[in-house]
């Protein structure tokens, strides 16, 4: 796969430093060199995307193409945070592909029921995940066609 940049910042919303980690290294393997910006609970995820607290000086109009969201997150759950992401018309189409270890179906079922685009279960093996994410990059920041950013 070549090098998958123009500007597409992934939100990686990860609270377990092995995890992000791993997931950092896969991305790299893969030559997926997009700038990562990583939040590590809830609140610091949605401070991003609505520009609030420490990113109240970010663009607001200026999206991640992606968020990888783990669900287990410390002050505010994935799922929560997924929830106020669909509420909000300017991100209510933005892409959000659950990362996550849980394998409660109940989460899946809420996940989807919330509008996840995607729900992945981190494999354990670091060969199977790093492929996994081999394939939700090209899927995501190549194949995918998002709406415009002016519409989300």
């Amino acid at each position: 796969m070549g090098n998958l940049t123009d500007k597409k910042v992934i939100l990686l919303v990860e609270d377990n430093p092995d995890d992000l980690e791993l997931t950092m290294r896969a991305l790299r393997q893969n030559n997926i060199v997009n700038e990562i910006v990583s939040a590590q609970d809830g609140v610091e995820a949605l401070d991003y995307l609505f520009s609030r607290g420490a990113y109240s000086q970010r663009a607001l109009d200026d999206m991640p193409e992606v968020v990888l969201l783990d669900l287990k997150l410390p002050k505010l759950d994935g799922l929560e945070v997924l929830r106020q992401i669909r509420e909000d018309e300017r991100t209510t189409l933005l892409p959000v592909i659950i990362l996550t270890s849980s394998k409660e179906e109940s989460d899946m079922l809420q996940g989807y029921r919330l509008r996840a685009n995607s729900y992945i279960r981190k494999p354990v093996d670091f060969i199977q995940f790093a492929e996994a994410i081999k394939q939700v990059g090209l899927y995501w920041l190549v194949l995918n066609e998002a709406p415009p950013k002016s519409k989300y």
